[in-house]
């Protein structure tokens, strides 16, 4: 996607951006910051800006934008399959299962061979019952989970069943594990993390991710926010 040849009513009709998104930022701030720059550089007093699956602030990877009228095709988007690469830190555990917090169970490593690491990754292929992290966005009685996490309640979460039809580790050195994986919508990686630990007898929290693609869309093909950035401010000298 050429953005130059972009124009308001592009936007306007409807446009996917293909994001990189960047660590430390959330979804939500490279939602404002392309609709803030959409309107200042077309100066559009409202235009619709929405994103198709959310990415936590400690992932990096593709964010599909969808704007104007193609906001209506966000829902078709987030039901796609996704692949993440990533790491997994075995020998410790956190209440959030990746770098938010701080570890608060550890596992002694001795004894774990490659052999007994390859075989587990083999239960997390096909359909899976999978509980969500307590540290997560999803509701339950109107209040967003991490809310009761942070206050220190206890919360009953249900499992609930994902597929994933691809598990595999590309690299181990330990405490290290690096993966590929690709899942459906509703997947938590996390979880995924920490249950893989737990199917080892050990303790495992995911210590770095990376979406790359979503459906036929790649994160090879997507733009960084200094492009988008950099992009808007030479159109508009």
């Amino acid at each position: 996607m050429d953005l130059h040849k972009l124009q308001k009513q592009d936007y306007q009709t409807g446009q996917v951006l293909l994001i990189d998104k960047p660590l430390g930022w959330t979804s939500f701030q490279v939602v404002n910051k392309v609709r803030w720059l959409i309107r200042k550089g077309f100066d559009i007093k409202k235009i619709k800006v929405g994103h198709a699956g959310t990415l936590d602030p400690l992932a990096s990877g593709l964010l599909i934008l969808c704007t104007g009228k193609f906001t209506k095709k966000i829902e078709t988007y987030q039901a796609q399959h996704k692949e993440y690469t990533g790491t997994i830190t075995l020998g410790g555990t956190t209440p959030s299962y990746d770098l938010e917090t701080a570890i608060d169970q550890r596992f002694d490593l001795t004894g774990l061979t490659q052999e007994a690491i390859t075989k587990a990754s083999r239960q997390f292929v096909g359909d899976i019952m999978q509980q969500p992290p307590v540290f997560s966005a999803l509701k339950r009685e109107g209040k967003r989970l991490y809310e009761y996490a942070r206050a220190g309640e206890a919360v009953e979460i249900p499992k609930r069943s994902v597929h994933i039809s691809c598990f595999e580790i590309t690299r181990i050195e330990l405490p290290e594990l690096d993966f590929r994986v690709v899942c459906s919508k509703g997947t938590y990686i996390r979880s995924l993390a920490h249950d893989f630990g737990k199917a080892l007898n050990n303790g495992g929290h995911l210590s770095a991710l990376r979406r790359t693609k979503i459906g036929k869309f790649d994160v090879k093909k997507a733009h960084t926010i200094e492009a988008i950035i950099a992009n808007f401010k030479s159109s508009t000298e």
